[in-house]
């Protein structure tokens, strides 16, 4: 008999049934609201903060590559301006080159100049003292032909000796 209760259905075993449906339900509904709407607003708010993270994340990448794109181009132009401060001072260094150059070459040519004029003063120096020198032996001469008492003609031929022995090159130069 026990056996066929099992397997009949009779009305306790349907309104147990029934009562257990609705228990479970009743149930159901209860810890639903209690427990899984909690869980599902906890969980739609992690989600929503999740969203938040990968949107800031995404906004911090774009303005990361925008920064980083800024030094870039930062870097491009100090770069730019570096060569352009290189350039300027190489043309200015080669403007001084080629000023110390030339103020060298006119303290050269000063110099050349000077020693040139002080050659021909030295020359002429020289020749003064060589004129002197002709005048005394010339007058030395004159002395010993007024003393001898000769003529012209031996005259002629002591100071032709005397322009020989001095150097003829040496009064011309």
């Amino acid at each position: 008999m026990a056996l066929e209760r099992l397997v009949d259905l009779d009305p306790q075993l349907f309104h147990d049934t029934i009562l257990l449906a609705i228990s479970v339900f009743v149930l159901f509904t209860l810890l639903s609201y209690l427990f899984f709407n909690p869980v599902r607003k906890m969980l739609e708010d992690r989600k929503k903060r999740i969203e938040g993270d990968i949107a800031s994340a995404r906004t911090d990448k774009e303005e990361a590559a925008r920064v980083k794109a800024e030094y870039e181009a930062r870097l491009r132009d100090v770069e730019l301006e570096a060569e352009k401060i290189l350039s300027e001072a190489r043309r200015k260094a080669l403007k001084n080159e080629a000023r110390i150059v030339e103020e060298a070459r006119e303290e050269a040519a000063r110099i050349i100049r000077h020693a040139n004029r002080e050659a021909e003063l030295e020359k002429k120096r020289a020749l003064d003292e060589m004129k002197q020198e002709m005048i005394a032996i010339a007058s030395m001469m004159a002395g010993k032909v007024v003393a001898a008492s000769i003529d012209t003609r031996i005259q002629d031929t002591l100071v032709e000796e005397t322009l020989r022995e001095i150097g003829e090159s040496t009064w011309q130069s």
